[in-house]
């Protein structure tokens, strides 16, 4: 069958024995490609390297996507990655084998079928079921394109004159409100249940609703070369439509979706970067002043160390910590782009750097924290996230931040401050971590807690990703307790 490195099928591309007029296939690559990354991530890759990978190898094939083309193949990949248990919910309905028995190549293209039938609204129910079919036959498994042709057309039968229009209409659901939760909004079952503990059932739904939303491309103005009015006058002279975002100082949300961000007005000039509505709230609370020394101890990408150089006005010692050298080159080229001249990068492990700088000891005015963490405030932004998480490695990551923070403790100079932060929403990686991080610390100070829950944008509420803050101030001196 067609796999990664074998001659990409084109949209020109005909396929002996169908039926389409012209014995040709319109999107046949966009759907191909969506596929091909469907399968790479069910083998273990990421699914944005996957879709990556797909896409430069088309471009050096020469051929490469249409704009269009290629905003479907990301819709129905993302998509059917997002919506894998529901989508094998209906295989399970309607097919005579179980999703779970499926031949790998079978079930993934099923979800691409099926996926474009549920939730895609600009692919005609024709299309969607005629290429699938031609899909399979290209690849090699033309004896069982008659399944697939007979089980989207029995899902279309299913719902033919249901009233509803959700994709569950039609497919039993379990009694239980956990599993029903899992099964209508594609959750892991623990993940559900764990959510129906933390939250009454309408916030849990609205949770889970967020987490299959198409993110929003938020930005942050680059406060020391622009201004947001004078960004947002720039974007309306090019035809591209923005706004304000309410509760951050210099964001901006992209109200349409664009191709290539960095041909956006402004980027090659540094007068923004891409960053999280949620994620620019972080930087603020360690109200970072100029001259200060600071360190950000997980930095890489880059983005809350270019907020704190941005909100110094360029004036201090900023230190970017990540174990990755790959990644903070990333965090260095963005620096440059941004004119920031502060941020010193260093490859080097958080838990163990008050023995490799030992002079780094009561060192630093503010640190950030922004630890690794599950990332379940951040599953629509990382469609395959929630099939990767499992509540065993949950605990092995709260061992580590526990390990972080009592590194990271002794390098804040007297009456300093630090905040810790996830873009999680799991209680043991957050309030539950702090509240046993002061228990044993009882001259640290809690000066703020927050949770950001993803939850569906509605007009000027909403969006953004899920994080979590916690804003802790050091003692005075050793042993005594900061005023209040």
């Amino acid at each position: 069958m067609n796999r990664f490195g074998s001659p990409p099928i084109h949209a020109s591309d005909t396929v002996p024995g169908d039926t389409v007029p012209g014995d040709t296939i319109p999107g046949l690559a966009s759907r191909q490609l969506a596929w091909q990354v469907l399968q790479a991530v069910a083998a273990g890759a990421y699914a944005d390297a996957a879709l990556e990978r797909e896409l430069a190898s088309l471009a050096r094939s020469g051929v490469g996507l249409s704009p269009a083309d290629r905003a479907l193949a990301t819709e129905i990949a993302y998509g059917a990655i997002r919506q894998r248990l529901l989508l094998d919910g209906w295989i399970d309905a309607l097919g005579k084998v179980s999703a779970q028995r499926q031949p790998p190549a079978l079930r993934w293209l099923l979800h691409v079928g099926l996926y474009q039938l549920l939730f895609s609204e600009r692919v005609p129910a024709a299309a969607a079921v005629s290429t699938t079919v031609a899909l399979a036959k290209r690849a090699g498994l033309g004896r069982l394109a008659p399944v697939v042709n007979g089980l989207l057309r029995s899902l279309l039968r299913r719902r033919d004159g249901l009233a509803g229009s959700e994709p569950w209409d039609g497919l039993p659901l379990p009694a239980d409100p956990a599993a029903s939760l899992a099964l209508r909004r594609s959750l892991p079952a623990w993940l559900s249940a764990e959510l129906l503990g933390w939250l009454p059932p309408p916030r849990a739904e609205a949770f889970a609703l967020a987490c299959n939303a198409v993110p929003a491309i938020d930005l942050r103005v680059n406060a020391l070369r622009s201004t947001r009015e004078a960004l947002l006058a720039r974007f309306t002279a090019a035809g591209v439509a923005a706004a304000a975002l309410p509760g951050t100082a210099h964001g901006l949300t992209l109200l349409e979706r664009q191709g290539d961000t960095r041909a956006l007005p402004g980027y090659a000039e540094g007068l923004w970067c891409v960053q999280d509505r949620s994620a620019q709230c972080i930087a603020p609370l360690l109200d970072p002043q100029p001259g200060q020394r600071i360190l950000d101890a997980c930095a890489a990408p880059g983005g809350k160390s270019t907020h704190l150089a941005e909100l110094t006005g360029d004036r201090g010692e900023i230190w970017a910590l990540d174990r990755s050298e790959a990644r903070l080159r990333r965090l260095d080229r963005n620096a440059d782009r941004l004119g920031l001249t502060t941020i010193r990068s260093l490859a080097a492990d958080a838990t163990s750097l008050g023995e490799a700088k030992p002079h780094w000891r009561a060192h630093f005015d503010r640190i950030l924290l922004d630890a690794p963490c599950s990332g379940l405030g951040t599953l629509a932004r990382h469609p395959d996230a929630r099939w990767r998480i499992s509540p065993e490695a949950i605990a092995g990551l709260v061992g580590l931040q526990r390990q972080l923070l009592e590194a990271l403790l002794p390098l804040l100079a007297p009456g300093g401050r630090l905040v810790y932060a996830t873009c999680t929403v799991e209680p043991r990686e957050n309030g539950t971590q702090i509240a046993a991080l002061l228990e044993s610390h009882p001259h640290w100070q809690l000066l703020q807690e927050r949770q950001w829950w993803p939850e569906p944008a509605v007009g000027a509420r909403g969006g953004g990703d899920g994080f979590y803050a916690a804003v802790l101030q050091g003692p005075l001196e050793s042993g005594e307790s900061p005023p209040a």
